[in-house]
């Protein structure tokens, strides 16, 4: 199967579900930036539930901007506020300190572009999960793409389904319970090695 997403900010589980399910994958770069999405959020579990991680960029005077060309409003120092949060979350996590050391060094560099970050903590992520996948992207926007299968719209924060994946055992669940389809930090710093096996058992509609 070949399927068409979004590159997003450490993405959420149900992304994962999909990509680890095809062979080919193509990411959507070509599209309009729109506010209050996966493109620079993502979700954590935080000591007080559920916690919005949300990169700060440069809203263009334009009616319309292209995700390539959005620039990240690196002045407010959001890097070092989105590390600590994560090292509040999870250091005390089974895999925390087996993953750090890979991700530590996204959080030191600044990127201009919000698209680029998303690509880089992507490629975090796959070498972590020692994950090999064939990739492309998009060279300009049409709203069908022959072959691939459209999970786009997994890019919408507000407009979630519930997935109904399987728990398993986070942090803080004996304060809050089970929060499903955060970030796929989540997953891995709870999980470990077994996050791609955890991913591949999950079913989502279209894969």
């Amino acid at each position: 199967m070949n399927i068409i997403i979004h590159p997003t900010y450490f993405p959420s589980i149900a992304h994962f579900v999909a990509i680890v399910k095809t062979e080919n994958i193509m990411f959507e770069t070509d599209d309009n930036f729109v506010k209050q999405t996966y493109r620079n959020r993502t979700h954590i579990y935080s000591p007080n539930g559920k916690l919005v991680l949300n990169i700060p960029v440069v809203h263009s005077q334009k009616n319309r901007q292209k995700y390539r060309d959005v620039k990240i409003f690196n002045a407010q120092k959001w890097q070092q506020t989105h590390w600590k949060s994560i090292l509040t979350a999870y250091s005390n996590s089974p895999f925390f300190e087996f993953y750090k050391d890979e991700l530590v060094p996204l959080f030191k560099k600044p990127h201009e572009f919000i698209l680029d970050f998303n690509l880089s903590c992507f490629e975090s992520i796959c070498s972590c999960l020692q994950l090999k996948l064939n990739l492309r992207s998009s060279k300009s926007y049409t709203e069908t793409v022959k072959n691939f299968t459209d999970f786009r719209h997994l890019v919408n924060a507000k407009k979630e389904k519930a997935y109904g994946f399987r728990p398993y055992v986070q942090v803080f669940h004996a304060k809050y319970g089970f929060i499903p389809n955060l970030s796929i930090l989540d997953l891995l710093f709870n999980e470990g090695p077994n996050t791609v096996n955890y991913l591949e058992s999950q079913t989502l509609q279209g894969v």
